[in-house]
């Protein structure tokens, strides 16, 4: 629920503290639910935090350059994490 609340939040202006902590966040987050999930069975939510987990990544970091462009990432990345506490949080 934390990775979806900071994912959401990018959407507002912020500082590029903040991007960077955002980053460095939902990597971990990614990886910590891709463990989870290859230990299961890999599927489709598996293969869209292997995504996640590449497009935030901090080491070798893709720029968009564009607000616009990050805005839908950040709401889909922050909806696929609370799809994922809610499935969770259910089983």
């Amino acid at each position: 629920m934390f990775c979806a609340a900071i994912a959401l939040i990018a959407c507002f202006d912020l500082p590029i503290g903040y991007y960077t902590f955002l980053r460095i966040s939902i990597t971990i987050g990614a990886i910590v639910i891709l463990i989870k999930e290859v230990q299961r069975d890999v599927n489709l939510l598996g293969i869209a935090f292997i995504a996640i987990s590449v497009l935030y990544n901090p080491i070798v970091p893709i720029y968009l350059f564009k607000k616009s462009l990050w805005m839908p990432i950040d709401i889909l990345t922050g909806m696929l994490f609370l799809v994922y506490g809610f499935k969770e949080r259910k089983n």
